[in-house]
């Protein structure tokens, strides 16, 4: 991994995020940042982001924001170009976009941008999908998530890392009383059973970098909710002192 920061050596490649501004696109860009792994950081997407603390940070000012337009993503290919990884968290529900705007957004315009990333040279693709991903599922979400997974596979990348968390775990900027609820509850759980039913969204965002510093073998790598918390347990940080 061209990228890792080790051995007195600076960070080194490029990788960019997806989706940076949802639950674990910002986790893993905060992740990001403070390791320094890559020299440069790109967060795509139809708005910028904030992180939040007030002016800004030492962090957000190493972020390089790319504002691109979904509908006419073809014309944003420069945005995806001389990135060594893809970070994909983008994103949306049937309850935001309706079931069509669904699909669009979390089947079409992730393969779109994988197309653009590979023909831009990126080799390592990293994608967060969902526990029970089934092309065959019933589930339009499942289904969705699984034909994702089959297209993003076909793209042609070195390496390609799915992960398939099961319920997110995170506190939430939009007000959602029904789902913090679950996650109350989910967090009781988690007590007993830490990785059968949820993994909070830093885990995810921290088994997504360590995929990439220790790519596992084959061309294609699935991650599901028990591995990602394994890969995602706290560890100190590389690249910073």
């Amino acid at each position: 991994m061209a990228a890792a920061a080790g051995g007195g050596e600076g960070p080194r490649g490029s990788c960019f995020v997806l989706g940076a501004t949802g639950e674990t696109g910002r986790a893993l860009v905060r992740e990001l940042l403070a390791r320094r792994l890559f020299a440069r950081v790109a967060a795509v997407g139809r708005r910028r982001l904030s992180l939040g603390g007030g002016g800004e940070s030492e962090e957000a000012a190493a972020l390089e924001q790319v504002v691109v337009d979904f509908e006419r993503l073809s014309e944003h290919a420069a945005a995806f170009q001389g990135h060594d990884v893809g970070f994909c968290c983008l994103g949306t529900t049937r309850a935001k976009a309706g079931a069509a705007g669904f699909v669009r957004v979390d089947r079409d315009y992730v393969a779109q941008a994988a197309e653009l990333a590979r023909a831009g040279g990126c080799k390592h693709f990293v994608l967060q999908s969902s526990q029970g991903a089934n092309e065959h599922s019933s589930f339009l979400y499942l289904r969705v998530k699984g034909e994702v997974e089959n297209l993003v596979q076909t793209v042609g990348f070195d390496h390609c890392t799915i992960l398939r968390p099961a319920v997110l775990l995170c506190a939430r900027q939009e007000s959602r009383p029904a789902e913090w609820i679950a996650q109350k509850f989910l967090r009781l759980v988690a007590r007993v059973c830490p990785t059968a039913y949820s993994v909070p969204v830093e885990t995810v965002a921290r088994a997504m970098v360590a995929s990439v510093l220790k790519p596992g073998e084959g061309k294609v790598e699935v991650l599901e909710n028990k591995a990602i918390h394994e890969l995602g347990k706290a560890e100190p940080q590389q690249g910073t002192e």
